[in-house]
Order: structure tokens, then C-alpha cells, then sequence
């Protein structure tokens, strides 16, 4: 995981995980129907799969991290498929899934070429008519001093329509939380 111990034991703790629950998926998944199979690229430690594990009937991850996949394995392998991969590569059929979701996790993606395999990706493994929804941070101070010596390469929000169009999405939306610090993105698979 490309992270300093620092970040990782703020992105494992209990307070991330309240705020991820009560702040962060709230806002991101907002008027979001996430049908009954779903799929998150990249759930680190957990945070966000501990809410998702009680919303949705079918729940897959897919995380790059060997040690964090045993760790979710572990904790949450009875009410998650958690598989280990790429999300630019997902090992994952066509069409399988009614929503893919990621958050706070696009910025420690290296380069955005990569990104935008993860967005075509998610597009190919959605189902028609499936929702492609996620949020991620925007850099401000104390977001640049939890990613020092981090892989720290945040999305642009106004750029962020043409790429997902680009994917493949349609009926594409971005927004900057009202306080700042995030930004949410759908698209829909036609």
C-alpha cells in the first residue's frame, strides 16, 4: 500500500471509521441505488466495506494489498467476497456487477493513465443501467502533510467529467463538498 505508517494507522482507526460512516458515505452515496451486487475497487482497511457489508445483499472488494486482503479476509470474509488484484486489471467477468463504488483511494493511484484504466474497468465490469459512484480528497495542507513520502496524485474535479464520458459513462456528475476537502463522482453504464 502505497502509504506512510502515519496515514496508515489514521486510515485504520476507529475515528476514520466512524467519520466514513457518518460524514464521508452519506455525502458520496447520496441518492445512489446500489442494487444488490456490488463491487469496491480498493477498500484499504475497511472503513467503508463495514458499511456497505450491512447495506447491500452481494458485496465483492478488490484490493492490490496482499496484507490488507488477508486482513479483510479475516475480518469480514463470511459477508464479503474479498479477492486480491488491480483494480485496472479486475479479475472479474463482464457485466457482473449493479454498482461499483470507490473512495478515498484514486489519489494514491500514481498516474492518471492508471486511473483511467480503473474507471474503464469499472464500466466494463457494470451491468447496463449499473452506477459507477465514488468519492475522493482534495489537496489542501493537512492533506499534503498526511502524504508526505506517500504516492499522492488527487483528481482534478474539473477534468474529471470528460475522463469518466471517456470510460464510457453517461449522465456523469462531480461535485466539491460544500465544506471542501472531497469530491464525488457518478456515471451511469448505458
Amino acid at each position: 500500500m502505497p502509504m506512510n505508517r502515519a496515514h496508515r494507522r489514521i486510515c485504520s482507526s476507529d475515528s476514520w471509521a466512524r467519520k466514513t460512516r457518518d460524514r464521508l458515505l452519506p455525502w458520496a452515496l447520496e441518492d445512489v441505488d446500489l442494487g444488490d451486487d456490488v463491487l469496491e475497487i480498493g477498500p484499504g482497511y475497511g472503513a467503508n466495506l463495514r458499511v456497505l457489508v450491512e447495506e447491500v445483499p452481494r458485496l465483492t472488494a478488490v484490493e492490490i494489498d496482499a496484507d490488507t486482503v488477508g486482513l479483510l479476509r479475516r475480518t469480514w470474509g463470511e459477508r464479503a467476497r474479498v479477492l486480491q488484484g488491480d483494480g485496472g486489471d479486475l479479475p472479474l467477468p463482464d457485466a457482473g456487477f449493479d454498482s461499483v463504488v470507490c473512495f478515498t483511494m484514486l489519489h494514491h493511484v500514481p498516474a492518471a493513465e492508471h486511473q483511467d484504466r480503473i474507471f474503464a474497468e469499472a464500466f466494463r465490469v457494470l451491468r447496463p443501467g449499473g452506477t459507477f459512484a465514488g468519492s475522493d480528497s482534495l489537496p489542501g495542507l493537512r492533506f499534503r502533510v498526511i502524504h508526505i513520502g506517500d504516492t499522492m496524485n488527487p483528481l482534478d474535479p474539473a477534468g474529471l467529467p470528460a475522463r469518466l464520458e471517456r470510460a464510457g459513462f453517461a449522465d456523469v456528475s462531480v461535485d466539491v463538498h460544500p465544506e471542501g476537502g472531497s469530491v464525488r463522482f457518478r456515471g451511469r453504464r448505458p
